[in-house]
């Protein structure tokens, strides 16, 4: 597996919290055997449940993040998206306590895809 940066790790977070149909194919992948990096994974789940925690009262972020994270976690409810991660998370194996809100670091502006598509591929720039 190629190596992954802090923050392609937490836009793969917010995509696992937030898109239903990327957590679906994550769990998948995971019951066919195919995840490369299964500790990846746990951590990266630990993440995507801890982005359904309260949100921080005093971030180091700015108002549209916090309103976007906002909105995302109204939203995933209608999808019982945090049940879903639980559930994941215990049959990955729990990783210990989670915290009780969000940490700043995490509250970010990251969009997602949107659904029913596949996200193209972005050619790299040299």
């Amino acid at each position: 597996m190629t190596a992954v940066t802090p923050r392609q790790q937490l836009q793969m977070a917010y995509e696992l919290a937030f898109h239903p149909a990327r957590l679906n194919a994550a769990w998948n992948e995971w019951e066919q055997g195919a995840t490369a990096d299964p500790a990846f994974l746990r951590l990266t789940v630990d993440w995507a449940l801890t982005l359904h925690q309260r949100l921080p009262e005093a971030p180091a972020a700015s108002g549209r993040a916090l309103r976007r994270l906002a909105r995302y976690q109204a939203t995933a409810r209608l999808y019982r998206m945090p049940s879903m991660l639980r559930r994941f998370r215990e049959r990955l194996g729990k990783s210990g306590k989670l915290p009780e809100e969000v940490p700043a670091w995490m509250v970010r502006d990251i969009g997602l895809p949107v659904f029913g598509r596949v996200p193209e591929a972005r050619p790299r720039s040299p």
